[in-house]
């Protein structure tokens, strides 16, 4: 469940919060969220009455001490994993600071320039970050050359010339195939670095070609317990 402090004040947060445990919902993903004039309701006033910071200390309070912000018990405490996202580049400070406020796992932007990716990961390591906060490097298809220009232009992703190369260079009605090939090899090329936890698929509008991408990948499906 992703939750953002856009559009909502610490109570209807906490209401969601609350609402989450009740159902059962395993997983958070807590985010300040985008700046309302960069979506389709330009208009819509902000609130933003939390950081994700703030947000994530709430949340781990409510669950760990079972208290709200307003200092009111909550019994029993609502029981989920805490997640944060990150780009996956530069300085992993902001990440330390995230994991210091309670996040347990972090998604991060797109991953398409795996040797950056492997530097930043190192200085995680050093850091000690990823025993503490299992780290999700963020993947996904490009599946035409339109999806190429709008997603090298998202702040934080970096596409490699050579990926932009081979896009371009097969025919139109194959590079969605090509796409899904080359991000096939680097769920494989991600899972064999130290300190990746696991994958986040971000496949959007075809997510029927998350598990071929994983299949592709060599990764098989988890025996039933």
């Amino acid at each position: 469940m992703q939750m953002t402090c856009r559009d909502r004040n610490r109570i209807a947060l906490q209401s969601d919060l609350l609402a989450a445990g009740a159902l059962g919902v395993p997983n958070l993903l807590l985010m300040t969220g985008d700046r309302p004039e960069r979506g389709d309701h330009a208009d819509a006033t902000p609130v933003f009455d939390l950081t994700s910071s703030g947000l994530m200390r709430a949340a781990r309070a409510l669950r760990d001490d079972g208290l709200l912000l307003s200092g009111r018990a909550v019994d029993p405490p609502p029981r989920y994993l805490l997640g944060a996202v990150d780009t996956g580049s530069g300085a992993p400070d902001r990440l330390a600071a995230k994991v210091d406020d309670g996040a347990e796992f972090v998604q991060t932007q797109f991953v398409f320039d795996v040797p950056a990716f492997r530097a930043w990961l190192a200085r995680v390591r050093d850091l000690g970050l990823d025993r503490r906060c299992g780290i999700l490097a963020g993947v996904g298809p490009v599946r035409s050359l339109r999806a190429l220009e709008f997603i090298a232009a998202i702040p934080g992703v970096v596409v490699p010339d050579g990926l932009v190369r081979r896009l371009r260079g097969v025919p139109a009605d194959r590079v969605a195939a090509a796409g899904m090939a080359a991000c096939a090899e680097t769920v494989a090329e991600l899972c064999e670095l130290p300190g990746v936890a696991g994958v986040h698929v971000m496949s959007v509008g075809l997510e029927r070609g998350v598990p071929e991408i994983l299949a592709a990948a060599g990764l098989t499906p988890l025996a039933p317990r």
